[in-house]
């Protein structure tokens, strides 16, 4: 039968699978924000399959898929993340490639009147390279100013090169009081996590106390409240982001970040709520926008019911090691039909066993997240067969 798959199991073994009859419907206003909540979609790039470079050095994109992924977030409500970790920033995606992917994106956003604000950080610096707080503060500077001149919103992301060259909580006062007290728009600061980026390890100078690396951040914030729109956090930490939550101004926002906890996390509680910067809603777009205009009219029980078995799929996707995601998340877009293959910038389509992307695939299933199940199913088999598992039974 068509939508009845061979997949592997841990073991090795293998089983039939049959894809659910019934897939959920998604309820969304055509052309609606969202009223409560802001919502970034950290978006990924299509990589050019065709394209005759060294995938591993010079990965191309397909620029026109690219951006009308993108116009497919901003027609579900949600606002675009650009050249995040999402995109496979510093990990395949140079600051070059980044600026044009930037430029273009902010182009096609205020064509529709879409919502975008764009990473910066300091990756031009060579990797591996001595470079001093100037060095940093100067690259930060260079794509900050590139941003604004393009007419985007920043998001000031973390460094791995101060991480590499801060000696402690003053450096990064420094270097953050500089590059806030430059800006001519708020910002949203970002705060990644070293599951995410194992370079990012000790940000704020607190290496293993993330309540004193908690406090370096807050304190930059409260010292710059007027430059700073927001934060987003990706700690994996329900608790932690409650706690920093509660502690920032009132004119600033959290924006979470945590691919673990989501649901209850932009629900909120009696003291406050996150707004949403989440690679996962590039995945689980569909469903994200229907519960957050479920939760605009009040109708907490369709959101729970909505985003509830979004979470094993996300915490699976998300699982470690974490920084490898991205292969889910364009997998997820390959066997929605966002794209015709499952290539990606750097090979990292290999970052991720075929066990894996069989479990992703039947939580998809469940979730109702596979738009044609039948288009998936024939595209899942064509992975699989790749992989030696023989589809014809």
């Amino acid at each position: 039968m068509a939508n009845t798959l061979i997949l592997p199991n841990k073991d090795r073994t293998l089983y039939n699978y049959q894809l659910k009859k019934n897939q959920l419907s998604f309820d969304i206003p055509k052309g609606k924000s969202f009223e409560k909540r802001t919502a970034f979609s950290a978006a990924h790039v299509v990589s050019d399959p065709l394209a005759d470079t060294d995938p591993l050095s010079n990965g191309q994109i397909d620029w026109d898929t690219t951006m009308k992924y993108r116009h497919h977030l901003w027609s579900l409500g949600l606002s675009v993340a650009e050249a995040m970790d999402t995109a496979q920033r510093g990990m395949g995606l140079s600051w070059d490639r980044a600026k044009e992917l930037i430029s273009r994106s902010v182009k096609e956003a205020k064509s529709v009147g879409g919502k975008i604000a764009s990473g910066v950080g300091t990756d031009q610096l060579v990797p591996g390279a001595h470079v001093t707080l100037e060095d940093v503060e100067a690259a930060y500077d260079e794509q900050c100013s590139f941003v604004e001149s393009e007419g985007g919103q920043i998001i000031l992301m973390a460094s791995r090169a101060l991480a590499a060259c801060a000696k402690g909580p003053e450096d990064y006062q420094r270097v953050y009081g500089k590059i806030l007290n430059n800006v001519s728009e708020p910002v949203i600061l970002h705060w990644l996590g070293d599951m995410f980026d194992p370079a990012l390890k000790g940000y704020w100078g607190h290496e293993e106390d993330l309540d004193a690396a908690m406090d370096v951040c807050l304190k930059i914030i409260r010292d710059n409240e007027d430059k700073v729109d927001g934060i987003k956090i990706s700690l994996l930490d329900e608790n932690k982001e409650i706690k920093m939550r509660r502690l920032l101004p009132d004119s600033v926002r959290m924006y979470t970040g945590d691919d673990f906890n989501y649901p209850t996390l932009i629900k909120g509680d009696a003291q406050g709520y996150s707004h949403a910067l989440l690679g996962i809603f590039d995945a689980i777009s569909p469903a994200a926008s229907a519960a957050l205009h479920a939760l605009d009219q009040g109708d907490l029980v369709t959101y729970d019911r909505l985003l509830e078995k979004t979470v094993p799929l996300s915490r699976h996707i998300f699982q470690r090691p974490t920084f490898s995601y991205k292969t889910g998340v364009v997998f997820m877009a390959y066997l929605n039909g966002h794209q015709d293959h499952f290539r990606m910038i750097g090979g990292a389509e290999g970052s991720r066993s075929i066990t894996h992307l069989a479990d992703l695939f039947v939580m998809a299933d469940d979730a109702g997240l596979l738009a044609d199940p039948e288009l998936a199913a024939k595209r899942m088999k064509l992975v699989l067969e790749l992989a030696g598992i023989n589809q014809e039974g």
